[in-house]
């Protein structure tokens, strides 16, 4: 019954580190400095260059660029639609007839599109003003804003 012996642990095969892994555990050749070693025995070219401010705290230094920054006054915002603009789509849309939801439906948008365009909050989009144009059936833009809109015959 010695083949029942619980206790006792056989360990068949160990074997110690390898000399590179036992460098490695203790620290003394890091792991980056040993791959650039052995390119260097290929004969291969190796490129390092100094990371610029490593391992210094210099994320929060004032240069040229953040000083001319704050000298900046100007402010600076997107253009808005007019709100002439919108006065004209809310009178296309009494004459033909239409919620803001059936102009939008119509021109595949959202409705806060159109609300956005008629309230001014809208940032000019050519292709939302010209499908706009196409559904109401008056111009938005130019010279011509609120003329009835030309139908161009289509090319063949």
């Amino acid at each position: 019954m010695a083949e029942s012996d619980w206790d006792s642990v056989t360990v068949l095969r160990k074997k110690g580190p390898s000399s590179a892994q036992a460098k490695s555990k203790q620290g003394t050749v890091p792991v980056i400095s040993q791959a650039i070693t052995a390119a260097q025995r290929r004969g291969e070219e190796v490129e390092t260059t100094k990371k610029w401010a490593a391992g210094q705290n210099k994320q929060h230094l004032v240069t040229k660029n953040t000083a001319k920054l704050d000298r900046e006054t100007e402010e600076l915002h997107h253009v808005r639609v007019p709100l002439e603009v919108g006065r004209v789509i809310q009178l296309g849309r009494a004459n033909k007839g239409l919620s803001q939801k059936d102009l939008a439906t119509k021109i595949n948008e959202k409705p806060q599109v159109i609300a956005d365009y008629e309230t001014g909050k809208a940032i000019p989009n050519n292709q939302v003003m010209s499908k706009i144009e196409r559904a109401i059936g008056l111009k938005l833009r130019g010279r011509e804003m609120g003329q009835p809109l030309e139908a161009k015959p289509k090319k063949k």
